[in-house]
């Protein structure tokens, strides 16, 4: 009889893996964990594993990796995978993939709902009214509200999320323009839009700045002081990618002194953002100069329950492709193999 494959889940944070285990059956036993410390997991459970299905609140570190003896892949449920250390998987011959393809549509919709609620000032609107329905009854002044028409979506990244957001953004009739130098010379004439060089171009000339990249040592604070004071006045940023992308006390400086109009932030570089910094206190606090001009969700742009569920199913089908038939998905560290042949 044939024992089944052990898979180690080390921060899972749901009730159960009834998706996982009803996609691979009794060919993967699920060892379950729902910790953030990799010290707070038995040595043996690292050691004895046939592959990982890790989250995004387990890193993945190379002294964690050092103890894998046996581990022959590792999944990231989800897209970013920026807290498992690919290289060091890359010494020991392990694969990492990631599951690129579950949430596109809701966080392409999330971005656009965020621009959308702060240019059409619905925040600002409910609250008024709330507070008083005769005196909140009227459209002016309020912060960001403009139109979006003919203005110019700058878009920093142009793959899946970032297409998916750009055609969203010219169904309103926006221009877009983007830049992503990892794409090959011509990607923009499939696209029917304009790509321009460099970072700094895109910032002067956008009027809306999105960032769709993954973060690594290259991109981590892309958006800091110096890029923030090169966008137009009265820009808008959003950030539906990864919280490290975004130096977010520039962003509370730059609000606070009027250059920047308004930002949207689905992500921040620490999840929960506690203690909070100093933007985040002063939504916290509705401190008057920031009412109506930022955004704040709670790393949920990706999420719908058919979302959700298609993160797990093929999580789960890439375990099985590549475990029993050899055929490895969405690998994130390649060169991997290079130790084997």
């Amino acid at each position: 009889m044939t024992h089944p494959l052990k898979v180690l889940v080390p921060d899972v944070h749901l009730r159960d893996l009834d998706v996982e285990r009803g996609v691979s059956g009794d060919r993967l036993d699920y060892l379950v964990f729902d910790e953030t410390d990799p010290a707070a997991i038995p040595d043996e459970a690292w050691r004895s594993c046939d592959a990982i299905l890790v989250w995004h609140r387990m890193r993945i570190t190379p002294e964690v990796v050092a103890k894998l003896d046996k581990c022959r892949l590792i999944v990231r449920v989800g897209v970013g995978f920026d807290n498992v250390d690919g290289a060091a998987c890359r010494s020991r011959g392990i694969p990492v993939c990631n599951v690129p393809n579950y949430g596109t549509s809701e966080v392409a919709d999330h971005a656009l709902a965020m621009l959308l609620h702060l240019v059409r000032g619905l925040g600002s609107y409910e609250k008024r009214l709330r507070a008083d329905l005769a005196a909140g009854f009227l459209a002016e002044n309020v912060p960001v509200v403009r139109r979006i028409r003919g203005a110019t979506f700058g878009a920093v990244g142009m793959g899946r999320i970032g297409t998916a957001i750009m055609r969203r953004a010219a169904a309103f009739d926006m221009t877009v323009i983007y830049v992503d130098p990892y794409l090959p010379e011509g990607h923009e004439l499939g696209l029917g839009i304009e790509r321009v060089k460099t970072l700094p171009e895109l910032l002067s000339r956008s009027d809306v700045v999105s960032l769709h990249v993954p973060l690594s040592e290259r991109t981590r604070n892309i958006i800091g002081k110096p890029e923030l004071a090169l966008m137009k006045p009265g820009g808008i940023l959003l950030n539906i990618a990864r919280g490290g992308l975004v130096d977010v006390d520039a962003v509370h400086d730059a609000l606070k002194s009027g250059h920047l109009a308004a930002a949207g932030l689905d992500v921040l570089p620490k999840e929960p953002p506690m203690p909070p910094p100093p933007l985040i206190a002063a939504w916290q606090a509705e401190e008057a100069w920031l009412a109506g001009r930022l955004v704040l969700t709670p790393h949920a742009a990706f999420y719908s329950e058919a979302g959700y569920r298609d993160m797990r199913v093929f999580s789960a089908e890439i375990l099985l492709d590549f475990l029993f038939e050899g055929r490895l998905r969405n690998n994130v560290n390649p060169g991997w193999d290079a130790k084997a042949s």
